[in-house]
């Protein structure tokens, strides 16, 4: 699971995960699946985008 990866990481560490290291944490997908990994990394890069905007007062992290 991708929140595993990133789970107790700082925030800059989140923002680098790849699609790539999400399909190696799985052991691999199946050709057909691989766009799986791009929405997990596409996830948890809008989820820090939302939550930055929801919070302005909180310096993003980089």
């Amino acid at each position: 699971m991708a929140t595993e990866l990133i789970k107790g990481r700082p925030v800059s560490e989140a923002l680098q995960l790849t699609n790539k290291a999400v399909a190696e944490a799985l052991d691999g997908l199946p050709v057909h699946k691989i766009h799986c990994s791009v929405l997990a990394e596409e996830a948890i890069k809008n989820a820090l985008d939302d939550y930055y905007a929801r919070h302005p007062d909180i310096a993003r992290e980089e």
